[in-house]
Order: C-alpha cells, then structure tokens, then sequence
C-alpha cells in the first residue's frame, strides 16, 4: 500500500466489524501521524492552571430530578495483569467476598433509592474483561446489572501500525496481538457508535458521571452533580492537588493562545521540558480522570466534527509482541478521555480532596485499601476513616509483593493511624498489629518471620 494510504486500515476494521465512529476518530490520529505532528505539548505554548473552584464533600442533597437524568459510567477495561491477575481487575476483593463491582452495583443501587428512578450504570468493557464482568454480574440480575444490552458499553479496537511502513502491522503467529485499545479516549466514540449516546437522550439522561472502575473514591456526589448542572459546562473534570509522588502524572494546564483548559500527558512532553512538567508547584493539579459531560451537548460537539471529537494524537512506540522485544517495531495511537476538556468551549475543571482518587494500581494500593485505614458504608462508598484527615496511608511494598498473590499472607494490620508502611522480605502480621506513624519492617529472604500482635511507633523493625 502507498505509505500513508488509510484505505487498507478501513477495511481491515470494517472486516472486524468496527464501527464507524471509532474508525473515524482512527483516521484523524492517523492522518496527524502521517503529518508528522508529534502530540507534542511544549512549555512555552502553556501557561499554568490556576484559580480553580474547590469541591467539599458532604454538600447538597440528593435532587432526584437531577438524579434521574444522570448515568453512572465506569472505565472497567484493565486486565489487573500488572498485579498477577488474568481477570478483570475490578473482580479483586476489597473485603471477604466484596469486589469492586459488587461496590459499584451497590452504590448505584443507593443511587436508585434516593432519586426513585432507576439510575443506569454502564461499564465500558474491553473485549478482555467483557466476558467476565457479565458472568459475574449475573448475581446481581435482580437490580437488571445481568443483560449487556443493559449496562454494557464495549470499547472499540484498533491496528497497530508497522512503525517502518505505516501500513497496519501483520503478525500470523498471533493475528489479535496486530489490535490495541485506543485508550479511554474512546468513550466518545463508542457513545455515538453504539447508539447509546442516542439511547440515553432518548430516556431524558442529560448528565454522565465518568470514573475508572479501580478508583473507589470517585462517587457520585450530590453538590457535585448540583454544581455541575447549575453551571450549564458541557464538561467538568475533577483534578486534585499534585504531590511528588504524582510528578509522572498528566496535568492540567491552559493554552496560552485561547486561554482553553488543556490535559498535558507525559507522552505529550518534549523531553526538554520534563523539569517543567514534574514541578509540583507550577503545575499543582493533575488529572483524576473523574469527569462529567453534558450529553446533549455532546452530541452537538460530535456532530460539529463529524462524528469525531479531535482528541490529541498520544503515539506509543511498542513491539507488536510486547514480550518480545525482537518482534516488529510497532505505532500505538491513543488518545485519552480527560483530553477532551480542550474540546468544548467553557469546559471547566473543580478541585476536589484526595480522597475522591483512590485508584488500585499496585499490591501496595490494595493493601491499604483492605485495611481499617478505609471503611465501606451500605451505600457502597469507600472512604478513608475520620482519623486520617482525608490522608490516605502510603505504603511501600518491595518487589516480592508485586503480584495479588504475595500479599495475600501479610494479614491485614491496623493503619488508621500509620503515615507510612515500608514492607521488605517475607513477613506475615498477627491479628491485634497496630501501626502508627511511619514504620518499617524487614525481614532476610528465605524463611517468613512473624510480627507479634501489638502495637508499633515510629521506628524501623528488623526481624
């Protein structure tokens, strides 16, 4: 094929029954890419976000109107393969036989209840976690969670591009290692591909509160909901406040021509600019990839491009086997949901606590999350306990615990008042271990050593 054409990639995702949108949104990130557009995000063209509006849970009732033109849509397309799992990462229990759908569900029920209507909730599911999100969900077909048809968003798939020839990547040892996801950036498309954008107008649904299925913290708040509607934004992302561990993270900045709110990836930074994008203190907020959209206004934006919203271009280099690094030099093409900010005219973005981000990434992540530092209410709501000031514990883990499995056997000490938890070598904790302040345990490799029942303050602790 001539270097360039789109043609062969149209037939190859019309042959796997793509649809139109996503195929659409495709061809504008490759087209950028056969320009030679980088994606790329420079310093000089930003300025830093400043000034924003600050969110307070806690505020504003439940409007039932409001509530009853409100869908709840969950990103649950991640394999927890980072963690050991080969599974839907949202299936990881967060209590003795509690997962997180089982809390999504609940919380949506919850939701049900105060508004009296029937809130909907739709996961956007890969063709990876489709198959056993939907088997799980069948124990919940009583609250109508069971049907795909009923809560089932799929997201779409897209070729990998042979980095030398630009055309789509052949790989016969293994044809479905040539598709990739496009990255949440696909929600819109598959809003409008599907029909469900349209479904949703059509059943008096105005408002979308968008989260990832991993990030128990983001819930649907009534002053947010409130405040979202009464100032009539077609888009409002939820950002909070950048620490040093968040320095990699994208972040949110303004465009120094228009004066538009933009999202600035890592991928998206020139490499000379690194210094710029990991200062905390010029750029403070970063992305929780909580937002809310306006669906009817949406659908104007959608209908303005053609069925396409003009997210930037995110290019990955990559093999098309990715444990193979001998294998063909392949170009990934995402593009990521919170990006779109810079799409709609008066988007807007709010300050909200930490609280409201906390995503499962790691063993560490899940560690904490199971601990007495979290409580989980009947509504489904997880949240840090009074004592730690909307603080959540940090806690490092060495590699050993890398996968679910590891951590199964450290037991579950008390951090409702540990700052910090540094884990090394094979431990195991005894019920009635209270941790305070910042700790750390080691221990030799070879044989577990066990920490006796008590509590412990401030030190490091050899065994």
């Amino acid at each position: 094929m001539k270097r360039g054409d789109f043609s062969a990639f149209e037939s190859k995702m019309r042959a796997a029954g793509v649809m139109e949108a996503a195929i659409g949104a495709f061809r504008h990130n490759y087209e950028a890419l056969c320009r030679e557009e980088t994606g790329l995000i420079p310093e000089s063209e930003i300025k830093p976000a400043a000034g924003l509006t600050t969110f307070e849970p806690g505020s504003g009732e439940w409007d039932p109107a409001l509530l009853a033109q409100t869908v709840v849509i969950k990103l649950n397309g991640g394999l927890g393969t980072s963690m050991g799992l080969q599974k839907v990462k949202s299936v990881l229990e967060v209590r003795t036989g509690v997962n997180f759908l089982d809390l999504i569900v609940r919380q949506v029920m919850d939701l049900r209840e105060a508004s009296g209507s029937k809130v909907r909730l739709l996961l956007m599911n890969s063709f990876s976690t489709s198959e056993d999100t939907l088997d799980y969900l069948k124990k919940h077909a009583g609250g109508g969670f069971a049907e795909a048809s009923e809560v089932e968003l799929m997201q779409n798939q897209v070729p990998k591009i042979d980095e030398a020839t630009l055309a789509p990547v052949e790989w016969p040892a293994n044809p479905s290692q040539e598709w990739c996801p496009p990255g949440h950036g696909d929600l819109y498309p598959a809003l409008i591909g599907s029909g469900w954008l349209d479904r949703l107008l059509a059943d008096g649904v105005k408002y979308a509160f968008v989260s990832n299925s991993d990030n128990l913290g983001a819930v649907l708040e009534p002053g947010l909901l409130k405040h979202f509607a009464e100032s009539g934004a077609p888009f409002l992302m939820e950002v909070t406040r950048r620490t040093p561990a968040d320095r990699k993270g994208g972040h949110l900045a303004v465009r120094a021509d228009n004066g538009r709110l933009l999202l600035r990836e890592v991928a998206q930074c020139p490499d000379a600019d690194l210094d710029a994008f990991q200062d905390i203190d010029t750029h403070q907020y970063f992305n929780t990839n909580s937002i809310w959209l306006r669906l009817d206004l949406l659908k104007e934006e959608l209908a303005k491009g053609g069925g396409v919203l003009p997210l930037p271009m995110i290019k990955n280099r990559k093999t098309v086997d990715p444990r193979d690094k001998n294998s063909t030099p392949v170009i990934q093409l995402e593009v990521a949901m919170g990006a779109a900010i810079e799409c709609f005219k008066g988007a807007q973005a709010i300050e909200v606590p930490r609280s409201r981000f906390a995503p499962v990434k790691s063993t560490a992540d899940l560690f904490a999350l199971r601990s007495d530092a979290y409580s989980i209410g009947d509504d489904g709501r997880v949240e840090l306990v009074p004592a730690r000031n909307g603080q959540p514990p940090v806690v490092k883990l060495d590699d050993s615990y890398k996968l679910v499995d590891a951590i199964e056997h450290l037991g579950t000490p008390s951090l409702a008042d540990c700052e910090e938890l540094s884990i090394s070598g094979p431990l195991t904790f005894e019920n009635g271990v209270i941790l305070r302040g910042k700790v750390a345990f080691s221990a030799p490799s070879g044989e577990n050593r066990v920490v006796r029942e008590g509590t412990y303050t401030n030190g490091e602790f050899p065994y």
